[in-house]
């Protein structure tokens, strides 16, 4: 979700100064005290005077944000689909290598307009790499060549210390390319997804 604010946290009689962050799975204060709260564990949000009142699993704890704490709320209500974090649109061409997530592949086909898998399909808005390992980038130069100037790749490797595939390896293989790395999105528990996209400077003009 990407959404961070100066605060005071209040957890039953304690007040903490600090600063609180809203990601893709917790609600995170981090100051006098450190905090961190899973989403799925909220039972309850609500809103008072600016005020952010959390009822979790494990206590109360209320957030004092200011304006920002109505939007943090419905943020917490309704968070993102991971279509949506992978900004696919209704309508969107869509092609996907190297990924046999069934749940998540009948998800983008019931939102894609057109969904090709296995293969890169020319004109694409969105393709969806797979890769496991360096070895696993050679296809971004095909990408490249079959997405539309103002679309999107998302390379999906593992994230974390089972990683073989560095964050670094995808940038050095995207800037070789002329591509821009603008985004990372969670895609599950295990894996992530970093936004490769060509520069707006270098898309052919209409």
């Amino acid at each position: 979700m990407g959404a961070e604010a100066k605060c005071r946290l209040h957890v039953g009689s304690q007040i903490h100064e600090g600063v609180a962050l809203l990601e893709t799975d917790d609600l995170l204060f981090r100051g006098t005290v450190r905090l961190k709260i899973p989403l799925k564990s909220i039972s309850e949000v609500s809103v008072s005077d600016g005020r952010l009142l959390v009822r979790h699993a494990s206590d109360d704890a209320v957030f004092e944000i200011g304006p920002a704490a109505a939007r943090w709320a419905e943020k917490i209500r309704s968070p993102r689909s991971l279509l949506d974090k992978l900004d696919v649109k209704p309508g969107h061409r869509v092609s996907v290598v190297g990924l046999r997530d069934e749940e998540f592949l009948r998800d983008l086909g019931e939102r894609a307009g057109t969904l090709t898998t296995g293969r890169l399909a020319k004109g694409s808005d969105v393709i969806l790499l797979g890769a496991e390992n360096a070895k696993g980038l050679d296809r971004l130069a095909r990408a490249l060549e079959s997405i539309v100037p103002n679309g999107a790749i998302w390379v999906v490797h593992r994230k974390g210390k089972d990683s073989s595939l560095k964050d670094t390896e995808i940038f050095g293989a995207a800037k070789r390319l002329g591509l821009t790395a603008t985004k990372v999105a969670r895609f599950s528990d295990t894996h992530t997804a970093e936004k490769l996209v060509i520069p707006v400077a270098k898309r052919p003009r209409k």
